[in-house]
């Protein structure tokens, strides 16, 4: 089978995770990354850096496939304005799921999301476009997680959990079964949220700044 070339923009740390996710899950062939001037033709995993993001809309003449690859903690701003970006000049961002992870047949993935090694999603969830759900976190039946979010490494969404746009959700964390989390919220690593967060709220535990 022929694979499909796929421009990786974002060239950070992240970018490598993604990576060997996309190699593994097989489907696309990476072209090159998008960076920073600075990280112009460095390599990133045997992948060198082809353009900046001034020259996207050049790329998207000649590649029809592209992926987020910029890493997201206490805000959403970078990645949500480069996949407004690409997806204004015409790329396609298609759905990356790991081959180790499992997302039922009865869960929605929106475009540009990637599902990251040993994640699970479960029947009637509903993941948002433009999201990270990193290695091993799980997303309960009937979770909700809306676009441009973040649930990091190990995370549990409990069922009916619903979190709001460009939110972040630490390492370990756990949602209780029907908390709301607002737009914008960031928890820290290895907190429980047992109660609704307001828009934008800074869950991060007693001893966190």
């Amino acid at each position: 089978m022929n694979k499909l070339a796929l421009i990786l923009i974002g060239a950070g740390g992240h970018a490598h995770a993604c990576i060997d996710v996309i190699e593994q899950h097989g489907q696309y062939q990476i072209e090159g990354l998008v960076g920073m001037p600075a990280e112009l033709h460095t390599l990133h995993l045997g992948y060198k850096v082809i353009a900046t993001d001034t020259a996207l809309p050049e790329l998207a003449k000649s590649y029809q496939f592209a992926i987020i690859t910029v890493g997201q903690i206490r805000s959403s701003e970078i990645r949500r304005r480069l996949y407004q970006q690409a997806t204004k000049l015409g790329f396609h961002l298609p759905v990356i799921v790991a081959p180790t992870a499992y997302v039922s047949r009865h869960a929605t993935i929106g475009a540009g999301t990637i599902v990251m090694h040993g994640a699970i999603v479960n029947a009637g969830a509903v993941v948002g476009s433009n999201c990270i759900i990193n290695s091993r976190a799980l997303i309960e039946h009937s979770a909700t997680v809306a676009d441009h979010c973040h649930i990091s490494t190990g995370a549990l969404l409990n069922g009916n959990v619903r979190i709001g746009t460009g939110s972040f959700v630490g390492s370990g964390s756990i949602i209780q079964e029907g908390v709301v989390l607002g737009e914008g919220c960031v928890v820290g690593m290895g907190l429980s949220v047992r109660q609704d967060q307001r828009d934008h709220a800074q869950f991060l535990g007693a001893d966190k700044t």
